[in-house]
């Protein structure tokens, strides 16, 4: 986002499961998932929360910087920064590298999580709107909901699934409903809501697919291989535009721009994303997702003046209906 199956509210499961909250595994029988494999709220929902805020301001942040740099190279250095200081984290505390089959299945997902998902998101964010790029983005627990159940990692129910229809109905009212914006004003565009459509998939398959591998793959590890398959990818397609830049004519604020997206965005919020996916599961931790989007139009607001057209409205109305009936 696999042959595991992630426990539930009522959902049996028949797989090794109970990661509790000191990450120790336990396989259990056939039937109701025990109250321990479903811990209550706690340290991980507040840092969950606190992933939320991070990157709900990251949608200004990239659409500052995309303003101030080429997309191309304010990804790829800002992507290249987060490798480097996951790999040097994970040298620093001693931790061990995955097996070579772990280690290739993590960096075949990395292309596809922290590659093309971050190629697909800063190229949408910068065509269009920080907020409606939080809109569509905010749909991507619907994604992951229908994905985790076509290839059995999670159960959905009948509620669940018509959730999923709303929260994507939703997303085409904001992807076609963009407003005309006034002459001078921040534009919104449908080729940039498209490209942050293809990075809300992008990262849903990511989610689903990595699920098995946080039970056995501690997190700041798996974060640095993935991060680095990302990163390698991006070079490929940023290295020129990163040459050309000029970075000694570079501000302070596009600087901080870079760190603030590079460290603050791909490597404490991933490490809490991680965190969540081992304790709670795929779903509990997509549902965070769900702040995104007013952190977004708030910081949005307050920086660009961004304001949702009326029928984008509607697609928040219809997005959020959908995102409480899938979660609930």
């Amino acid at each position: 986002m696999d042959s595991n199956t992630v426990p539930t509210s009522g959902t049996p499961s028949t797989v090794p499961s109970g990661v509790g909250r000191n990450g120790s595994t336990s396989r259990e029988t056939a039937g109701p998932a025990p109250a321990a494999a479903r811990p209550g709220f706690g340290s991980t929902d507040l840092l969950l929360l606190t992933m939320a805020v991070i990157w709900g301001a990251n949608f200004t942040v990239v659409k500052y910087g995309t303003q101030s740099l080429a997309p191309l190279a304010f990804n790829g250095v800002r992507v290249l920064l987060a490798a480097f200081a996951l790999a040097l984290l994970v040298v620093a505390t001693g931790r061990q590298w995955p097996a070579r089959r772990d280690a290739l299945a993590l960096f075949a997902l990395g292309l596809v999580g922290n590659g093309m998902y971050q190629l697909f998101f800063v190229e949408g964010v910068a065509r269009t709107r920080p907020g409606d790029a939080s809109l569509v983005i905010g749909a991507a627990p619907a994604f992951i909901a229908l994905l985790g159940r076509i290839t059995g990692v999670e159960r959905v129910s009948t509620r669940g699934a018509v959730g999923v229809g709303l929260s994507i109905a939703g997303v085409a009212l904001v992807v076609f409903g963009a407003p005309r914006a006034a002459a001078g004003a921040m534009q919104s565009s449908f080729l940039g809501n498209a490209l942050v459509v293809c990075a809300a998939m992008c990262w849903a398959v990511y989610t689903i697919l990595l699920k098995k591998y946080t039970d056995r793959v501690d997190g700041i590890v798996l974060s640095a291989v993935t991060m680095s398959a990302g990163a390698t990818l991006l070079g490929l397609f940023a290295a020129r535009d990163i040459v050309r830049t000029d970075w000694t004519a570079i501000g302070p604020a596009a600087w901080g721009a870079v760190a603030y997206s590079g460290l603050a965005a791909l490597v404490v919020a991933y490490l809490f994303w991680y965190r969540g996916m081992k304790v709670l599961g795929p779903t509990r931790t997509a549902m965070y997702s769900n702040f995104q989007p007013a952190i977004a139009l708030l910081v949005a607001w307050m920086v660009f003046g961004d304001v949702p057209g009326m029928v984008q409205i509607a697609g928040i109305a219809i997005i959020s209906t959908g995102l409480v009936l899938a979660r609930t």
